[in-house]
């Protein structure tokens, strides 16, 4: 499975950006995708998950309400819509997917839940 995540950029306080993460490979099999992000010494975190079936999502608390996480099964891709984007949200963004479906009950929120891993794009939000 190769994950090629794409949509960061230099944006200001306020503006909205819309991530792509592209599933290739054996992407027919039950798993849950998440988006992290990083900032440069700092461990990655948990931003937001949406469940294989039937389709639960969850968000991070400092996101919650201004993030919308969503999959297009037909074209295997993974989308993050960041709206009201501040400078704290600057980071490298990584989708990733869980193989671990029919192990975990619930979204996994740590990153070694996750077996895949985009390469990671960067958002810059100014003020």
């Amino acid at each position: 499975v190769q994950l090629q995540a794409s949509g960061g950029g230099s944006v200001q306080a306020g503006d909205s950006l819309r991530l792509s993460c592209a599933a290739s490979g054996r992407t027919s099999r039950p798993h849950d995708m998440g988006w992290f992000r990083q900032i440069p010494g700092k461990e990655r975190e948990f931003v937001a998950g949406i469940r294989w079936r039937p389709g639960d999502t969850k968000y991070a608390d400092s996101v919650k309400g201004r993030f919308t996480i969503s999959r297009d099964r037909d074209k295997n891709i993974l989308y993050l819509q960041m709206n009201v984007l501040t400078p704290e949200d600057t980071a490298v963004y990584y989708c990733a997917r869980s193989e671990a479906y029919y192990v975990l009950e619930s979204i996994p929120v740590k990153d070694y839940e996750y077996d895949y891993w985009g390469q990671g794009t960067l958002v810059t939000v100014s003020s």
